[in-house]
């Protein structure tokens, strides 16, 4: 048992380690994109990476909070960015994690950005063998490729389409993934409220919040409403900008004309794929998990319904 369990972490290190240098390999060629001015991988107007949305709205949240979700170039005193600026629009936790990059210019603050989210590449593989420790060495191994590589050669974007954008845009999608994954795994180990505490910080993209719940609710189960609170907690602490007189009319007036319109770009499938397989491992627990908090609240509003 013993030795089986040995060569297993063995071929899963193996394939780890040869995913981390195909994906070096797409880094390489996704660096000469970060320096480019063009439409990205997909849009049609000439904009700034999509980095540039997270550097601006960082300096606008300490300078001038009033345009932190204000579209394109602001003459008040900012980093220029040629052409101009991506949008910023996420929730303002995200800009805990640039407002640190603000001591760079804006170029080596993206390969900065893109150099630490590479690092997490072996936290994310080990994330994912400790949250399928007892699943199957395939089972385990494609998640893994699924969430380190997601191989998909193409002739200029390297080895990985999603990655080669994620790159080339300084875009935070292993930032997200990692957050979203490392939650999972402390509610596993009977951390709720870090576990909480996490997903907030991981929550600043909805989209992938929304599609983390379920899982978070399944590895947070015998602590559920330690983890709810603290994620409720927290999600408020780390918002509490919108507060401020002008970020929350900015977020909400973003939303409504510009945030719905986001579609999933290809780096969007990094923490798509690694959330959507997991939700299929986790299909059962899921279901079973729903059904009984449905049972609790029809029995709750049934003695509602007879109080009255």
């Amino acid at each position: 048992m013993l030795k089986t369990e040995a060569s297993k972490k063995t071929i899963l290190l193996l394939i780890v380690i040869i995913s981390i240098i195909l994906n070096l390999y797409t880094f390489a060629l996704a660096y000469p994109e970060t320096f480019a001015v063009d439409s990205g991988c997909c849009g049609m107007q000439i904009l700034a990476k999509d980095f540039s949305a997270y550097y601006t709205g960082a300096w606008r949240l300490f300078h001038d909070p009033v345009n932190v979700y204000t579209q394109g170039y602001v003459n008040d005193g900012e980093y220029y960015i040629s052409p101009q600026p991506e949008s910023f629009k996420y929730l303002p936790s995200f800009l805990i994690f640039v407002s640190p990059l603000l001591v760079l210019n804006y170029q080596e603050a993206l390969i900065v950005f893109d150099i630490i989210q590479f690092l997490l590449l072996p936290v994310m593989a080990f994330l994912v063998y400790r949250l399928l420790k007892e699943r199957s060495i395939v089972t385990i191994a494609a998640v893994i490729i699924i969430a380190i590589l997601q191989p998909s050669p193409t002739p200029h974007w390297g080895l990985s389409v999603s990655y080669f954008w994620q790159w080339g845009e300084g875009q935070d999608k292993v930032l997200n993934t990692a957050l979203l994954l490392l939650s999972f795994y402390l509610g596993k180990i009977r951390r709720p409220i870090l576990s909480g505490v996490v997903l907030a910080l991981g929550a600043f993209d909805p989209r992938f919040f929304l599609l983390a719940l379920p899982l978070f609710a399944v590895y947070n189960k015998l602590d559920l409403k330690k983890s709810g609170l603290s994620l409720i907690a927290s999600l408020a602490a780390f918002n509490s900008p919108l507060l401020i007189d002008g970020i929350g009319a900015g977020f909400l007036q973003m939303v409504v004309l510009r945030g719905a319109e986001t579609p999933l770009y290809y780096y969007a499938l990094i923490p798509f794929l690694t959330l959507g397989s997991l939700i299929v491992l986790n299909a059962k627990e899921i279901y079973i998990l729903f059904r009984a908090l449905l049972s609790r609240v029809v029995a709750y509003s049934r003695t509602i319904g007879m109080r009255v």
